[in-house]
């Protein structure tokens, strides 16, 4: 009898796609990814933009159409909401994983969706400031008004943001932070990939951005599989093999 699994070319592995969210930026991976490439994963940190969900959710669609073979999408935080956007229609996103982030249907927005649940702490917290809306068809770009930014406090960012990191590498991450335009945490999420395409979640029970019992809400509506960890809101920077190992599970099953 011939062994026919002998000639059977080995499964392409997925390429990961991480997406960071608000106050953030790709270096919040930087525990994770190691954990991802030792595995034999490609990986990619896309610089999410946190200007609007549309826009950022093609911005990471673009980056995923520029990947040869199949692609696991993981999202932080926000970058939940992005994920979902950006990977519906698109046939090589295998699987979803959500990172203590917004999985939103239709219509929903990450603040409404933070605010079903009692629990954040994170609007005290932040700081607001104008920036200038400009036409980027425009040559040269015009002013199309003022929007706003939203910064963590620097004085809050440790409790509010990564409590299980220490103050020495969340002096950095207060400095480096990402703002997030208001409009992007209000803006309705348009699709839900996550309806079509295998999900994963972590939910962080000690997370004081995006209450634990939202996260557990959206984890469920979603059918995700599911895990839970003592950690803050920036897990990936606080316990970062046990968010790899969740997204490497993720991974494997696109290729079982």
């Amino acid at each position: 009898m011939n062994d026919t699994t002998a000639t059977r070319p080995a499964p392409h592995k997925p390429t990961i796609v991480l997406v960071h969210g608000a106050f953030a930026d790709s270096s919040s991976w930087n525990g994770v990814i190691p954990h991802l490439r030792e595995a034999g994963y490609p990986v990619i940190a896309a610089a999410n933009p946190l200007r609007g969900l549309a826009g950022d959710a093609a911005y990471v669609a673009s980056v995923v159409k520029g990947v040869e073979g199949p692609v696991v999408l993981a999202g932080h935080s926000y970058g939940g909401a992005v994920i979902s956007e950006a990977a519906a229609g698109e046939a090589k996103v295998k699987a979803l994983v959500y990172v203590a982030a917004f999985i939103p249907d239709k219509g929903e927005s990450a603040l409404e969706l933070s605010n079903k649940y009692p629990g954040s702490t994170l609007g005290p917290n932040l700081d607001a400031l104008p920036f200038p809306l400009t036409d980027e068809s425009a040559s040269p770009l015009t002013d199309t008004g003022t929007g706003t930014d939203l910064y963590i406090k620097t004085e809050a960012f440790h409790d509010q943001f990564a409590a299980d990191v220490p103050h020495t590498v969340t002096d950095l991450m207060a400095a480096t932070q990402r703002p997030i335009a208001a409009a992007a945490l209000e803006e309705p999420a348009t699709a839900d990939a996550w309806r079509a395409i295998p999900s994963w979640s972590l939910v962080a029970t000690a997370d004081r951005n995006i209450p634990p019992a939202a996260q557990r809400f959206m984890s469920e509506r979603a059918q995700a599989r599911t895990e839970e960890i003592d950690a803050s809101h920036a897990v990936s920077v606080s316990r970062p093999e046990a968010v790899a190992r969740l997204i490497l599970r993720a991974a494997e099953s696109t290729t079982a």
